[in-house]
């Protein structure tokens, strides 16, 4: 059996070829995984993407793939595939931490997260857990209980979040593909700055069933990848119902690959206004380099953005609060005290705020969806700018010095508030890259996918 593969793969080879070297015999899913988890070993105390490693069991289900292509069988569209999950979701034997401490005392989860299982069923391997913000509340992966998530193209730069370990893990190479959550921004912010490709499904599609949440309302799960292609593939295996989350479409299954590699046909406009105003030169000049490719014709502008922006800082802190209710009243002190001051000031939201904020939620879905009415994809930055040092206490934003962890989902916020399904793809026009958000109008996550594989195919849109 030849490595050769194994041995000269890159960062950009493609999921589908691995699974197809694996499924042939050509690969060894066992000898790949080994040599995995022996460079995550050396690389992640620079990056500390992983909290902790799945190893014994990633090299049990690695066996068991290649002991099915020896008998004869197809062990899946993924076989042999790594990937790694945010700390927010179920591994079965394992705490479910979500990024903090608080949740130590709680039992072991006695079965992985769904969407876990259904990538292990195509035959993808679980290689480890992935550090994030605590309890997901925030946009850099600065945690205070479990470290600082480096990004891998700049060591003294954020990697965003809040799932930065997922995203900095796969733009490193140490997985494939990652599954993520993203409730204001969590997926595209962390692409964006990691320079990789990111895609949050519309709210709903995909079942958040074994996963620790945050906001019921806007909590979206999605995933990372290197290319579009990898992206497509792994999300058509993820789809399909589950009664276990209320909240989780019935609607039938549509797979994106196809449509990946049909002529792209589709009419793009970009935002202005609020997500123009808010975002760098930089992230200005990548929204045009996308636009010109996507042949965008107009502009517009969605006067509600502001208040959507701000109603979804309104829902988001009083649903985390009432979450963390009990928490909050006998361990505060175990909170980082960042995440447990907004926590607390969820509480103390009154209730007429909270009902305010779901009027203007629904007032600007029908404004965006009268958008849609006349184009079918909207181009947006992903972030006012390019990832910022750790630590670094502000960023410019239209002329201002604004606190940088609360204010960096400025673009993504509006956008999740309503649900909508978007692709981040990476635009390299600076030292670092940054991301341009692909947004379609729900349940047409293909004409994203489709628009970021135009992108990518061009040369405008490549992970670094």
């Amino acid at each position: 059996m030849s490595d050769t593969l194994l041995m000269t793969r890159t960062a950009h080879a493609d999921i589908a070829a691995l699974a197809r070297a694996v499924r042939e015999g050509r690969v060894s899913a066992r000898a790949h995984i080994e040599a995995l988890l022996e460079r995550i070993e050396q690389e992640n105390p620079s990056l500390n993407a992983f909290t902790r490693l799945t190893g014994a069991r990633a090299m049990e289900q690695a066996a068991r793939i290649d002991a099915e292509v020896t008998a004869g069988r197809d062990p899946g569209p993924l076989a042999g595939v790594p990937f790694g999950v945010k700390q927010n979701y179920d591994v079965a034997g394992e705490i479910t931490l979500a990024g903090s401490i608080v949740n130590r005392t709680l039992a072991p989860a006695t079965r992985d997260a769904l969407l876990a299982v259904r990538a292990q069923a195509a035959g993808a391997v679980l290689v480890g857990v992935q550090n994030m913000d605590e309890f997901a509340y925030g946009f850099t992966t600065e945690n205070a209980h479990y470290g600082d998530t480096h990004n891998p193209l700049n060591l003294d730069h954020s990697a965003g979040g809040s799932s930065g370990g997922s995203a900095a893990s796969v733009a490193a190479s140490l997985c494939d593909f990652a599954l993520g959550t993203d409730t204001n921004g969590s997926i595209r912010v962390p692409a964006s700055f990691c320079g990789i490709f990111g895609l949050k499904p519309t709210f709903g599609r995909l079942p958040r069933t074994g996963t620790f949440p945050f906001v019921h309302d806007l909590d979206h799960l999605g995933l990372f990848a290197r290319s579009v292609e990898d992206l497509a593939l792994v999300y058509d295996t993820l789809q399909g119902h589950d009664a276990g989350d209320h909240a989780c479409s019935a609607r039938a299954r549509a797979p994106c690959l196809p449509m990946i590699h049909a002529p792209f046909k589709a009419r793009a406009a970009v935002l202005g206004g609020w997500f123009d105003e808010l975002a760098d030169d930089q992230g200005r000049e990548a929204v045009a380099r996308v636009a010109a490719e996507l042949g965008a014709r107009g502009r517009i502008e969605l006067p509600g953005a502001e208040r959507a922006r701000a109603a979804a800082f309104v829902l988001t802190s009083a649903s985390g609060g009432n979450l963390h209710r009990e928490a909050l009243r006998t361990c505060a002190e175990d909170f980082d005290p960042a995440t447990r001051d907004r926590l607390l000031a969820g509480l103390l939201l009154p209730a007429d705020a909270v009902l305010q904020a779901q009027r203007v939620r629904q007032l600007f879905h029908a404004e965006i969806m009268g958008a849609f009415a006349h184009h079918d994809l909207l181009i947006a930055p992903a972030t006012p700018c390019s990832a910022p040092r750790l630590g670094q206490p502000t960023i410019r934003v239209n002329g201002q010095d604004v606190p940088t962890r609360p204010n960096i989902g400025l673009l993504t916020q509006p956008i999740s508030f309503v649900g909508l399904p978007v692709v981040a793809v990476p635009i390299r026009n600076g030292a670092m890259p940054i991301g341009v958000q692909i947004i379609a109008p729900p349940w047409r996550e293909d004409l994203a996918l489709a628009a970021a594989a135009r992108l990518e195919r061009a040369g405008a849109a490549r992970s670094h």
